[in-house]
């Protein structure tokens, strides 16, 4: 018996409803200044980017290295293998006396909690100025175990010359502008220095080994 045309096409469309293709699973993160894939609970990725921003910076990634390390992550190992999550604390001139403990805590718990979730993701650390006192305090006293973490990228780090707790040297990577005071003496004498990160090659090199101590390059 002939099947009418009609019941073909509608036939069709049913089964076309019934097997949706996949959506790529990608980082909801777009460049601006707040990110939250961990705390959303996105899907898990090969690589897990969690950054703290400096003094008075807004969102929870700021505006500056943060932004720019993200973007340069996402474009050099794509959308679908990155997530990236700002960490959320209060980021002021004042709160720098407190040597990074309040963010701290907030960073080693998105990053157990993200490698409890998500046990084959490899955590890079990242923190600007204010923020990179952050990731040491993380890792130093806030209970991130330096074994879960595969790179810590400083930038503008008051703390320039300690290390980060008991992660190996050859994990870290530290800028420190010429003239940048907050990193050379630890004074928080804001200069063009210390605002000049994003230029100099400084975002594609730290991004680049971040990829690589990943196994990711």
């Amino acid at each position: 018996m002939k099947i009418p045309a009609l019941s073909c096409l509608l036939f069709a469309a049913s089964t076309a409803f019934a097997a949706p293709s996949a959506i790529e699973k990608r980082t909801s993160y777009n460049g601006g200044l707040t990110a939250n894939d961990v705390t959303d609970k996105a899907d898990c990725t090969d690589l897990t980017f969690i950054f703290a921003r400096g003094s008075t910076e807004r969102g929870t990634m700021g505006s500056t290295v943060g932004p720019a390390l993200a973007k340069q992550l996402i474009s050099s190992l794509g959308a679908s293998k990155v997530s990236v999550q700002g960490v959320d604390y209060e980021a002021t001139v004042s709160s720098n006396a407190l040597r990074g403990s309040e963010g701290g805590k907030v960073m080693a718990q998105l990053a157990n909690d993200q490698k409890e979730r998500c046990p084959d993701t490899k955590i890079a650390i990242s923190g600007y100025s204010q923020g990179a006192m952050v990731v040491h305090y993380a890792v130093k006293s806030a209970g991130l175990d330096a074994s879960k973490v595969s790179s810590a990228v400083l930038y503008g780090d008051p703390e320039n010359r300690e290390s980060v707790g008991d992660l190996p040297s050859s994990q870290t990577k530290k800028y420190c502008a010429s003239g940048d005071g907050v990193c050379e003496t630890g004074t928080f004498s804001v200069s063009a220095a210390h605002l000049s990160y994003t230029r100099n090659g400084n975002i594609e090199d730290g991004a680049k080994f971040i990829l690589q101590q990943a196994g990711l390059s």
